[in-house]
């Protein structure tokens, strides 16, 4: 193919993006601002840059959503499993990564390609011609989201994503933490043991909830509101909702036995996930957090087993800007006034790496048929990636629309199947039956 597919943003959307449509022979430019142009969160100008979590989360293609979904993208051939697999490290049922040398993979992965190149420029006006996909994820430059802006006629919608801190293993008391997976899920020893966990008396979660809701936190800047999104609180505005919440959230103690004293339960648990491979770094699950760096280190230190931790990295919370896809986007992903125009990845109201990766491998699908002339099969909403496709394109409510994770609740129900918590693990096996058959019917078509 002559045309060149250009794409602006090398994260999860925009790499993948780029690889699906070079491996179909078309020539692509990928636009990144970094590292000219920084951002809040990133740290390097490496494409696939993880900026918050280490995880793409659950790896259980058959009772898990976004298990399906890893599936569905390694089944089409996704540059960002492939990078995910080559750099994983053990974290019970769950994939995480070793976040530098998987960016480091993708980068190279990408700038190898012969029918890639990347130019290190900054975007900032929505482009009358040419065929392009904007994938600029939660922190999409201020000229480009204002330029998005203009061309829409409606405000961009905006939550606050949050950083979660990451803590140095050696600082780590381990006479009192220990390591298990919950309900020792994995089926190595090394899986079975990913997580690091830190045990609480009711005594000490009571003192740690205090220190926590006492905490000074940033302010916001204005004209910016606390739009949050459900699947990444700040612990901080988790407390505020009730003192046992935390306590059901990300510190909940079930599946866990404390191995140096098993007979007494811990009444909370904060849990630590491995950061890389070297097993120096561990970031604290759950705990993204608005507080100012001094109350951070102040409220953690708190933690039985973290009285003298060192932080590699305190937790911290930037914008997440994303465009109400319903109203905006066809079904094809194009910008309705500007059909030259797709958009990818987080900024469509996916939320989550895995589906901004997925949402870019549509996309880059999607324009290689539209260079060739042809069209393209609707994906089928009983896969992951047309479930959420539909979601964003037609399926979410325009006027409440907001941030999604895949779930099993955007698929249409499989016929004989019951509903309730005992029939749960039947139910999502027919799900994903499902699904792996029309995915793999869908990817049969473009042979």
């Amino acid at each position: 193919m002559k045309h060149t597919l250009n794409i602006i943003g090398g994260g999860m959307a925009g790499s993948e993006a780029a690889w699906q449509a070079a491996n179909a022979g078309v020539n692509v430019v990928i636009h990144e601002m970094r590292p000219k142009v920084e951002t809040f969160a990133h740290r390097t100008g490496n494409l696939g840059e993880m900026v918050c979590s280490n995880s793409f989360r659950s790896d259980d293609h058959e009772q898990n959503a976004v298990g399906l979904l890893h599936w569905e993208m390694r089944a089409a051939g996704g540059l960002i499993m492939q990078m995910a697999e080559k750099h994983r490290l053990p974290a019970g049922g769950a994939l995480a990564v070793d976040r530098d040398p998987f960016a480091e993979s993708v980068t190279a992965a990408l700038k190898s390609h012969p029918n890639i190149t990347v130019s290190y420029d900054e975007i900032t006006a929505l482009p009358d011609d040419g065929h392009w996909i904007i994938a600029t994820g939660p922190l999409t430059s201020g000229a480009l989201a204002q330029a998005i802006q203009t061309e829409t006629g409606a405000e961009a919608l905006a939550f606050f994503d949050a950083i979660a801190p990451i803590v140095y293993h050696d600082s780590i008391n381990m006479d009192i933490a220990w390591m298990q997976s919950r309900y020792d899920k994995g089926e190595t020893i090394e899986e079975q043991t990913a997580y690091l966990n830190c045990p609480m008396t009711k005594a000490q979660y009571e003192a740690f909830i205090d220190a926590l809701l006492a905490a000074e936190k940033t302010a916001f800047k204005e004209g910016e509101t606390a739009g949050y999104f459900d699947g990444c609180l700040p612990i901080e505005v988790m407390a505020e909702r009730g003192r046992e919440t935390l306590r059901f959230g990300p510190m909940k103690p079930v599946g866990l036995t404390n191995a140096h004293d098993p007979d007494n339960k811990p009444y909370a648990v904060v849990q630590l996930r491995r950061d890389n491979a070297l097993g120096t770094l561990y970031n604290i699950v759950g705990f993204q957090t608005k507080m100012k760096y001094g109350a951070q280190k102040d409220v953690f230190k708190t933690i039985p087993a973290l009285e003298d931790a060192e932080f590699a990295r305190l937790g911290g919370i930037h914008r997440n800007t994303f465009i109400n896809s319903p109203t905006l986007l066809d079904d094809q992903m194009r910008l309705r006034s500007k059909p030259n125009i797709r958009f990818a990845g987080q900024i469509t109201g996916v939320e989550g790496y895995v589906e901004s990766a997925a949402m870019g491998l549509l996309a880059g699908r999607m324009a290689v048929a539209e260079l060739a002339g042809r069209s393209l099969p609707s994906v089928p909403d009983t896969t992951a990636m047309g479930a959420l496709v539909t979601h964003i394109t037609g399926g979410a409510e325009a006027k409440t629309f907001q941030p999604m994770n895949v779930n099993f609740g955007l698929f249409p129900p499989v016929e004989g199947t019951k509903n309730g918590r005992r029939n749960r693990k039947t139910r999502y096996k027919a799900y994903t039956d499902r699904a792996k058959a029309d995915w793999q019917a869908w990817l049969d078509q473009l042979a």
